[in-house]
């Protein structure tokens, strides 16, 4: 549980998590005795405010506890990527490594290993075995089980202090620090906590695990939670990071992580309502209109085929969570390529659509008339030409008429489990096929609007190619085509024209780091692009291309009113409460 353990083989399970609380039954019945009516009336009426500290914590206690049973039940996904980082004598350190895990959370009867990822070890129990002393593996199922501040949350096992009131964001809170007592079993948290004044949930906790065991080491991690529903605060974010923790003697260990979950919601993804949305209209208004039309031609009707498989895939996709649905993130990209269409005089029937992959590694591809660009990729994208440059080549896909396999029209493809997504569903392109798109992009961005402005998306791929070698899981697609692979890197000519690459300047912003740019709802899977202002940077470790960087959500409170606002990823303010 929670554990960094000694191991020499790379097998890992991303064991993933979950939860939903079972309502109380309101199924009763009959009219109540006066005593039942005056019992149920109380029952029904909010609490009232705790009058000390003590009730503080018998109430944060019981919420706890109800969040635990909530959890268990719900099967969200879960990702977790992790950088190992080295001195760097430019910069002060950089990464030199990095591991990746994919997969849904399931805690309902115990783990369970359900990654999304074929690599050895994936989709069946493994246990690790000691064949070295000097080589360490994470276990994902220790970041995962950072969702839960303790699997038996008791106070009898813990002394809390009162710190401070802050806000983190709009919300107002409690700090506590929470200490284990002595002998009160392995495992506890040990931190502090920050507990929300209305109905005293948890909503973040920050700190560890104590006491150590005697073979590994339990990680320091900083676990938030979102306010996802009304009264319903779930896991989003967990950042873990390690900077002077030795091992054996005379290792130490430097790495950063950050924990994603998201598609808490798969009903609606499912699409499961749209059956009770169904209207149906009076007799006399439908209208029989076969005599106004008629059959698709061959042309036609290949199209529809090829149209038929990529909404499979599509819809496959976004129904077990890893597609954004169609919003206004989508809209922007439409922009870009219209751009890119408008310019080169294109007709491209069925029109161009775009849609957002939910996951980290940076990878774009074209499913059909439809391209698709990983969230991990507009994050680390430093302008709108960068932008352009990913677009133009899949769009050249589509223009120079490289098809999807049309065996996804025929609906029995979309027949297995989520697990087997990365099998199942290949967009991946040949080397011949990349190398024309390559040609083809660099002819439409040379007529688009940004063909002056290809310096900064030159200057991207240098940064790419000089980070891709210590980040292979980054650069490492799992749908489609990676930027980069090995020493070939896409759309290389613009290489050439790009500025020399000056980690030192400050000035010179090749690529962001992760998370800088897509603000994800983890309940509905929407996103939106993030508005934050531009921050001044002081000194060149700053930059942080493509890294790993703490989270610090503006959290926010819903009411019944306002169900969809979501938390952003936004600096917080840490001004307490007057």
């Amino acid at each position: 549980m929670r554990i960094l353990r000694t191991a020499f083989s790379a097998l890992f399970v991303l064991v993933v998590v979950a939860a939903w609380a079972l309502a109380q039954d309101s199924n009763s019945t009959g009219s109540l005795s006066p005593v039942r009516d005056q019992a149920s009336a109380q029952l029904s009426m909010p609490p009232l405010p705790p009058a000390s500290f003590n009730q503080v914590i018998d109430r944060m206690v019981e919420r706890e506890h109800f969040f635990t049973a909530q959890v268990r039940h719900m099967h969200p996904l879960a990702e977790t990527y992790i950088q190992n980082f080295k001195p760097d004598k430019e910069v002060g350190e950089a990464p030199a490594s990095d591991q990746y895990f994919l997969g849904r959370l399931d805690l309902t009867d115990g783990t369970e290993d359900r990654s999304f990822l074929g690599q050895p070890g994936f989709g069946t129990r493994v246990v690790s075995k000691l064949t070295s002393l000097y080589s360490m593996r994470f276990l994902p199922l220790g970041f995962a089980q950072m969702v839960i501040l303790d699997d038996d949350f008791q106070r009898k096992a813990y002394d809390f202090t009162f710190v401070r009131r802050e806000f983190l964001g709009e919300v107002r809170c409690l700090v506590i620090d929470v200490q284990p007592k002595p002998h009160t079993g392995d495992g506890r948290f040990l931190g502090r906590i920050w507990v929300e004044d209305q109905d005293y949930n948890i909503v973040r906790f920050n700190g560890t695990y104590y006491p150590h065991p005697k073979y590994g080491y339990y990680l320091h991690f900083d676990s938030w939670r979102l306010n996802l529903r009304p009264g319903l605060w779930l896991p989003a974010y967990i950042y873990s990071e390690e900077s002077d923790q030795r091992y054996r003697g005379y290792r130490t260990l430097r790495f950063k992580a950050q924990t994603r979950l998201w598609a808490y919601d798969l009903q609606h993804l499912a699409h499961n309502e749209e059956f009770t949305q169904i209207t149906v209209d009076a007799p006399q208004t439908v209208r029989d209109q076969s005599d106004a039309g008629q059959d698709a031609t061959p042309v036609e009707s290949e199209r529809l085929w090829q149209r038929q498989a990529e909404d499979n895939a599509l819809e496959r996709l976004q129904k077990i969570g890893l597609l954004a649905p169609e919003g206004e993130v989508d809209k922007t990209l439409n922009i870009v390529v219209n751009n890119l269409i408008v310019t080169n005089n294109l007709d491209v029937q069925p029109e161009v659509r775009t849609r957002v992959l939910l996951t980290a590694p940076l990878e774009s591809f074209t499913i059909g008339h439809t391209i698709v660009i990983s969230r991990g990729l507009l994050d680390v994208l430093p302008d709108e030409a960068s932008l352009a440059m990913v677009l133009a080549h899949e769009l050249s896909h589509i223009v120079l008429g490289h098809r999807l396999d049309s065996k996804y029209a025929f609906d029995d493809r979309m027949f297995f489990r989520d697990e087997e997504t990365f099998d199942r569903l290949d967009f991946s392109r040949s080397a011949a096929d990349e190398e024309a798109a390559d040609k083809k992009a660099l002819e439409l961005l040379g007529n688009s609007p940004y063909k002056d402005k290809l310096a900064s998306a030159g200057l991207f791929l240098k940064a790419l190619q000089a980070r891709g070698p210590d980040l292979k899981n980054l650069i490492r697609p799992h749908m489609g085509n990676g930027l980069a692979s090995g020493k070939s890197i896409r759309m290389s000519a613009l290489l050439n024209s790009a500025p020399q690459l000056q980690m030192q300047r400050t000035d010179q912003v090749a690529a962001l780091p992760l998370g800088g740019r897509v603000k994800l709802d983890p309940w509905s899977n929407r996103i939106e692009l993030l508005k934050a202002k531009p921050v001044a940077l002081i000194s060149p470790a700053e930059k942080m291309p493509f890294q790993v960087t703490p989270f610090f959500p503006y959290l926010t409170r819903l009411s019944s009113a306002s169900p969809d606002k979501v938390a952003s990823t936004a600096p917080v303010s840490t001004d307490p409460a007057k």
